[in-house]
């Protein structure tokens, strides 16, 4: 069940629209950007279809990264002061199933060397997410007492979302784990790498991923104003499972999810560079709707 595969023609669709206008005060020249708004097939996801725009007109590449996220880069040269970037994504998810064993393993599963090894680079430090005592320290006084790695997980999501406080504004994405936990409040991006951080420090692996959710329909779950940031961590049998403690709630059939890396830095909807004017605005506008129920 570790196996990423194609799901079956079951479950519900979503249509996701994301729109990006950057809009410049003055021409600018020389942009570059990297896109991850495609995703490629999870286990409980199938990707129907996806589309990827950009204005002015240039050339996209795409290609796979190191994680195997579908990316796409492009230049645009010549001066403009308006940059246009649309996805529309169609996917198709079904219901979460965790095994017995994702449920009551422990530990110990970890200490298989082919575990270690395909868990390695979710296991240290990276750009965002640092391992310090202080991370430990709260992970152990939260979890001591448990065993289950599925309990532990849930235990440190449930912590982030008590302890921390929702706040659009008071963080950036060059903000470091360290200042959102000092803080107690920030973003789901800052939840993401602070459940990472702590998970890593007690030597459970988890990722960084990135994403939609759907909140229609009564649904009162935080972060569709944008896209979305949750953690997934590496359960006994059952590999990656997603845990948001922005809502405090599994990634269940609700989240779409679109790439996966370390942290923010591998996964970022849009990355680039320009050269130009300092006076650039960006607008954002996210849609997501359900097509079709089993």
């Amino acid at each position: 069940m570790t196996q990423e595969t194609v799901i079956a023609d079951k479950g519900t669709v979503f249509l996701v629209k994301h729109r990006t206008d950057f809009l410049y005060g003055d021409p600018v020249i020389s942009s570059a950007n990297t896109l991850h708004l495609e995703p490629h097939d999870f286990r409980f996801q199938k990707n129907l279809s996806a589309f990827v725009k950009v204005l002015p007109a240039t050339n996209l590449k795409r290609f796979e990264d190191l994680f195997g996220n579908i990316t796409h880069h492009f230049e645009v040269t010549a001066p403009h002061t308006r940059l246009e970037i649309e996805s529309s994504v169609k996917v198709r998810n079904l219901p979460l199933k965790i095994s017995n064993t994702g449920y009551s393993g422990g530990m110990e599963f970890f200490n298989a060397p082919e575990i270690q090894e395909r868990c390695w680079q979710f296991l240290h430090e990276s750009r965002w997410v640092s391992v310090e005592q202080y991370l430990w320290k709260q992970a152990i006084d939260l979890t001591l007492d448990i065993d289950p790695v599925f309990e532990k997980t849930s235990a440190i999501m449930r912590w982030i979302y008590t302890e921390f406080t929702y706040e659009p504004g008071s963080t950036d994405v060059n903000t470091h784990l360290e200042q959102a936990f000092n803080g107690r409040k920030g973003v789901c991006q800052d939840f993401a790498h602070i459940m990472i951080g702590m998970c890593r420090a007690l030597g459970i692996p988890a990722r960084y991923t990135s994403g939609y959710i759907y909140t229609g329909e009564g649904n009162d779950l935080v972060g569709s104003q944008a896209s979305h940031a949750w953690c997934e961590v590496y359960l006994p049998e059952d590999g990656w499972v997603g845990f948001d403690p922005t809502n405090a709630v599994l990634a269940d059939d609700r989240y779409i999810k679109i790439a996966v890396g370390r942290d923010y830095e591998d996964v970022a909807p849009i990355r680039g560079t320009y050269r130009g004017s300092a006076d650039c605005k960006m607008e954002v506008t996210v849609n997501v709707k359900r097509l079709e129920t089993p």
